[in-house]
């Protein structure tokens, strides 16, 4: 199974990477890539710009990384109740490649993650709303509110037994839906 873990963040210190990073650590024999955004950094979107010179290679190249995956592990930092720019642009420049949803249906764990006790619940509403609409095959859903008193960073892990347990159920959960798929 080949599993790719996206944070939606292009923050060198992202909780959300610290978070899907874990999340992905908890498959096993998975072929597991974190994905990095800031090697998809493209101009802003824009119309004309589309039209003056198409759709970044950047943007064929992410859409290639999700047409590889058997599962997606995405999580959404909150950015003023929403998707963060740097997310939101590559999210915009997938969308406008021609004949292709942005999530080409893929099953999907959605998850976000932040300092405050919401655990990014805007950006997670906002995401479980629009991404059907683009392909966006959501089986579940996991937020961690509090980060810092939530995750030990030492150890890269959940420190939160209850929540700990809670992702641990939701993986096993999707993994067994793709094991199933495979077959």
């Amino acid at each position: 199974m080949k599993v790719l873990a996206i944070a939606g963040s292009n923050s060198d210190a992202s909780m959300n990477r610290q978070l899907v990073a874990y999340a992905s650590s908890l498959f096993e024999n998975a072929d597991v890539e974190v994905v990095d955004l800031n090697p998809f950094e493209m101009p802003i979107y824009k119309h004309e710009r589309e039209l003056a010179g198409g759709v970044p290679q950047e943007a064929h190249d992410f859409a290639s990384k999700i047409d590889g995956a058997n599962l997606l592990l995405v999580s959404l930092p909150e950015h003023n109740g929403t998707y963060s720019t740097a997310f939101k642009n590559v999210f915009d420049w997938v969308s406008r490649i021609k004949d292709r949803t942005v999530w080409n249906e893929v099953p999907m764990l959605l998850m976000s993650t932040s300092p405050g006790g919401r655990g990014g619940a805007g950006v997670l509403e906002a995401a479980s709303k629009r991404f059907p609409f683009h392909g966006g095959n959501i089986v579940e859903t996991f937020s961690l509110p509090f980060f810092n008193d939530n995750f030990d960073k030492a150890e890269q892990k959940i420190s939160n037994g209850e929540k700990d347990s809670e992702l641990k159920e939701k993986i096993k959960k999707i993994a067994a839906i793709e094991t199933i798929l495979e077959k």
